[in-house]
């Protein structure tokens, strides 16, 4: 029998009070929406567990899905992050479940471990599968290595993952959620700067259009007045 030892944090933890934007208190804050996907078993809970509270844990139910809020300040910036931890896997079963998780999520957390060469293997079904529900095909993601403590399991090299990384044309790291290393909090953080860079350029793109709409409409405007 399986049990879950560990709440959702999202009703225990309301995010870290991050300091006050320097850019003035009016200023509104990143909302990202961080999806961790990968194989069943690779640590995904581990991990986003270790980022959020320092702590490891061993077991998970792995058919629980748990979404965390939490808050952090880069580059004098505020991030107000929604971390939906998946369950299980990409399947035929579970293909619809997944495609509201895509569309839900701005930044995507591609998960393996060292030691499983098919959850190596599933991180470009994972990033196919996004493009196709993401078009434009320019997924914000970064892909991570778990599980780096077992060296002597090792099966996934470290050229292996950043090849792979290269092909997709995405961040790469490596780390262990059992041993804690700052490369988790890392690659997250690189995350949020990905999906920050995104939104910025989307916005840029959206004020052009309008502007570009209402000269448009002015110039309409005085070719009727002069006609």
């Amino acid at each position: 029998m399986r049990h879950a030892l560990l709440r959702p944090l999202s009703s225990r933890i309301k995010g870290s009070k991050s300091k006050m934007n320097r850019r003035g208190s009016d200023c509104k804050a990143t909302e990202a929406k961080l999806v961790v996907s990968g194989k069943m078993g690779v640590g995904k809970s581990a991990l986003v567990v270790r980022y959020l509270t320092k702590r490891f844990i061993w077991e998970y139910d792995p058919t629980l899905e748990s979404t965390y809020r939490h808050q952090i300040t880069i580059e004098d910036d505020v991030i107000n992050m929604e971390i939906l931890d998946t369950a299980g896997q990409l399947g035929e079963d579970s293909t619809n479940q997944w495609e509201g998780h895509v569309r839900w999520g701005d930044g995507f957390l591609l998960v393996y471990s060292v030691d499983d060469r098919e959850s190596f293997e599933n991180i470009a079904q994972l990033k196919n599968f996004l493009d196709d529900i993401k078009k434009p095909r320019n997924v914000s993601m970064v892909m991570m290595a778990n599980k780096t403590d077992l060296e002597r399991e090792r099966i996934v090299s470290t050229e292996e993952g950043e090849k792979l990384a290269q092909d997709l044309a995405c961040a790469y790291y490596e780390g262990s959620a059992l041993l804690g290393d700052g490369v988790i909090s890392e690659a997250i953080e690189e995350l949020c700067r990905e999906v920050r860079r995104r939104k910025m350029m989307e916005g840029k793109q959206r004020r052009r259009s309008s502007s570009q709409q209402v000269k448009q409409v002015f110039n309409r405007v005085l070719t009727k007045i002069y006609s």
